[in-house]
């Protein structure tokens, strides 16, 4: 006989399924979350003769909470009525797989436009899409769905596992995605073929022993006020946005996609919204003098764009290539952009005295838990975060002089006219 369903329901919060660490943890009546290794799935567990049986319901990404308790009262009810809610489930899924069995391809397509909505960057939907026509249509596209097993997800990744390893574990972890997907919808029943952790990691060799690690290539911090002094010899709007992102330490993509409505000048405060951030929190950047100086030429010249570096087309800002191009200009393709970052990390650390957890914050780095993370963010660390950005500026400028002659904005603007 089936054990009786817990007596109280409805004991987790939507908080605490987003936040709970590793563990199976309660919500009342047979339904637990089972969080391990960063997923998070939900389980439904009943005893049959002192015996746990379980059966999942799918990921919480896919699964909300009040879903999950849904499911888990149909599979109340169906213990009351003597019926095994796993066998029930299999039923299901294979009579819906015989009635109308949809193909790997189709379900990839309901799971993109599912979860497109959500995704901070639009061009997501499109690298999915890509992606999966590449490497998993060929071998699993047509096919139904629930019949996709660890032998064809082996043959999407193991051709490019050592060559484009980087691409190969994203394809892996997007067909994870859409068979956890399918899972949830009753279209197919079991083990994720495509997991890792316990399973595939057992068949394929681990990512650190067969990708190459490719670091930012940076400038030694030592070099960086000679190269300051010839940035600044250069005109046009590419090499103010790559000074700026170096006073700044912030990414490529969060300096070329600033807009005006982000700058508090007066304060000198450049405020970053959560969408535009890799960690999806809000990061606020103190802004030297030198780097208020940029905003104030850059302001001479807007021409309508939104965009504090704007590009060639109109209302879009400078491309992705624009601070690459100046490098090479210069001669020194043999650096990116982002290096510049490490630059300065190495500089904080090596140079000043400044706390470590303060030197990652303004590196939009998460630090600590989330008591720790508001603390970082707040006004008297701003403040001290402000000190460091200053003393950065001031070891960026030693022994560097404005160029002489006509103003750089004068110039600029014929740049951009």
């Amino acid at each position: 006989m089936a054990g009786k369903a817990g007596k109280r329901v409805g004991l987790l919060t939507a908080r605490q399924v987003k936040t709970l660490g590793d563990g199976f943890h309660g919500d009342g009546g047979n339904l637990y979350l089972r969080v391990k290794d960063g997923s998070r799935t939900w389980v439904f567990r009943w005893q049959v003769g002192g015996k746990v049986k379980r059966v999942g319901f799918g990921p919480t990404h896919t699964l909300g909470l009040a879903d999950a308790r849904e499911r888990a009262e149909d599979a109340r009810r169906q213990l009351l009525d003597g019926v095994d809610p796993r066998q029930a489930r299999r039923a299901k899924q294979v009579a819906l797989a015989a009635a109308d069995p949809l193909s790997f391809d189709q379900v990839a397509a309901k799971y993109i436009e599912a979860n497109a909505p959500s995704w901070r960057n639009p061009k997501h939907a499109k690298q999915w899409t890509s992606t999966l026509e590449q490497y998993a249509s060929p071998i699993i596209g047509k096919l139904p769905v629930h019949e996709v097993e660890t032998a064809h997800v082996l043959r999407i990744v193991q051709p490019i596992w050592h060559t484009k390893n980087e691409t190969a574990s994203r394809v892996r972890g997007r067909v994870e995605a859409i068979l956890g997907y399918a899972t949830a919808l009753n279209y197919r029943d079991g083990a994720n073929p495509a997991t890792w952790k316990g399973h595939l990691e057992h068949l394929l060799p681990e990512r650190d022993k067969v990708r190459k690690v490719e670091h930012h290539a940076a400038l030694p911090y030592a070099e960086l006020p000679t190269f300051l002094r010839q940035l600044r010899k250069r005109y046009g709007i590419g090499p103010l946005a790559l000074e700026f992102a170096i006073l700044t330490a912030a990414r490529t993509g969060e300096v070329l996609w600033a807009t005006w409505s982000e700058v508090d000048i007066a304060h000198q405060l450049w405020t970053i919204p959560a969408e535009r951030m890799k960690a999806e929190r809000e990061h606020s950047v103190p802004l030297c003098d030198r780097a208020v100086a940029i905003l104030r030429e850059m302001q001479t010249l807007r021409h309508n764009s939104p965009y504090v570096f704007p590009g060639a087309r109109r209302r879009k800002p400078l491309s992705n290539m624009a601070l690459l191009t100046v490098l090479r200009r210069m001669g020194r393709g043999d650096l990116t952009a982002h290096g510049f970052r490490s630059s300065f990390r190495v500089w904080a650390s090596e140079c000043t005295d400044y706390q470590r957890e303060l030197i990652e914050t303004a590196l939009a780095h998460v630090v600590g838990d989330k008591t720790e993370q508001a603390y970082l963010r707040g006004a008297p660390m701003i403040a001290k975060r402000r000190e460091l950005m200053t003393a950065w500026a001031a070891y960026c400028d030693k022994r560097n002089s404005q160029p002489s002659g006509k103003s750089r904005a004068t110039t600029i603007s014929k740049v951009v006219a």
